[in-house]
This record gives structure tokens, sequence and C-alpha cells, in this order.
């Protein structure tokens, strides 16, 4: 079983929102926000700034960060978990520049192209738009098919965390008994 934690930076300037078409990895070919993988001894708001700067070239002070989400995504026939930790971004700087990875694009909150984007964010967008803090748990079979869901608004970062915990020890037991199950 892999797990990674990750990050995700949306940026708004008003009513828009910037999006970048991701060209590799993870996402190729989808609208995403900006983001990626911790490095060791990173914070959650470091790697949201340093991915964002990667990405598309703005810069973001870590204290202009808000944590908004977490989004859990299983996906099954990989046997894979990702921790996505959602941020959003208002003030920043800089102009946006396409990369290696993302080709950033603004977008207005009423034309978001959730059907070029991951069949989760049409729920959870909506959400970041009204300001609400969310969780959710997602599984996926491959890449394009959500097959289960579970989005709930939630009140406060603590209580992010805390379902964030019990999913993850729920999964390690669902994980350990798998294994038995092969075992037997």
């Amino acid at each position: 079983m892999r797990f990674t934690r990750c990050t995700l930076v949306q940026i708004m300037k008003g009513d828009e929102i910037l999006l970048g078409m991701k060209k590799r990895g993870l996402g190729v070919g989808k609208w995403n926000g900006f983001g990626g993988k911790l490095l060791r001894g990173e914070t959650l708001q470091q790697c949201s700034a340093r991915e964002l700067e990667e990405e598309c070239g703005l810069h973001v002070n870590v204290d202009h960060l808000t944590q908004i989400g977490i989004l859990m995504f299983n996906f099954i026939e990989e046997d894979f978990l990702l921790e996505v930790n959602v941020f959003k971004a208002e003030q920043f700087t800089g102009t946006p520049m396409e990369s290696e990875e993302m080709a950033p694009k603004w977008f207005s909150k009423e034309n978001v192209p959730y059907d070029r984007m991951w069949a989760d964010d049409i729920f959870w967008y909506p959400m970041m738009f009204s300001n609400e803090m969310f969780y959710g748990f997602m599984e996926f079979k491959g890449h394009d098919n959500m097959v289960s869901k579970n989005l709930q608004q939630v009140e406060s970062l603590i209580a992010m965390e805390s379902l964030k915990q019990s999913a993850l020890k729920q999964f390690s037991v669902n994980c350990a008994q798998a294994t038995a199950d092969t075992m037997t």
C-alpha cells in the first residue's frame, strides 16, 4: 500500500479561479489547482508555496494560505491512498506562466470546466467558493471513475484532522484484513 501526503492550492482573484492544465504526472489532461508532494522537513504551507511557484510562477506568503479542506483518495486498483490538503489564497504576486507541468488559465466561478477535471471537484468546489471548510473520502477505479464519495462540511481544522485520522485508522484495519485474507 502506497500512501502520499500532498497539497493543493486554489488561487482566487475576485470571482475568478486560476487552474492549470496538467501536462504530466497524476491527473494529466485535467484542469486542477497547483500542488504536489511534501518534501522531508517541509510544512504543508511551505510545500504549497513551493509547488505554486514551480508550477505557475506565482509567489504566495505562507501566512496568506488558508487551509480549507482535506481530501482522501483511495485508488482501489493501484493500492494507493492520497491525502490532499487543500489551501486557498487570494494574495499573491507575479504573473501566471506555463511550466513543464502546468498551463495556467483564469476561469470565472460560473465557468469552471468540471467536465475536464477530477470527478470529485464538482462537489467540493462550490463549498470552497462559499468559504466552507470540508473533509472528503473518495474511492476511484482508475482516474476517471469515482465509485464512492463521503464529503462533508466541517467547522474547524481540528474536526477535519479528526475525520482524517479516523479514515486512516479504518483504512489500516481494512488493509491488514485484506492481507490476512490473502494469506489464508
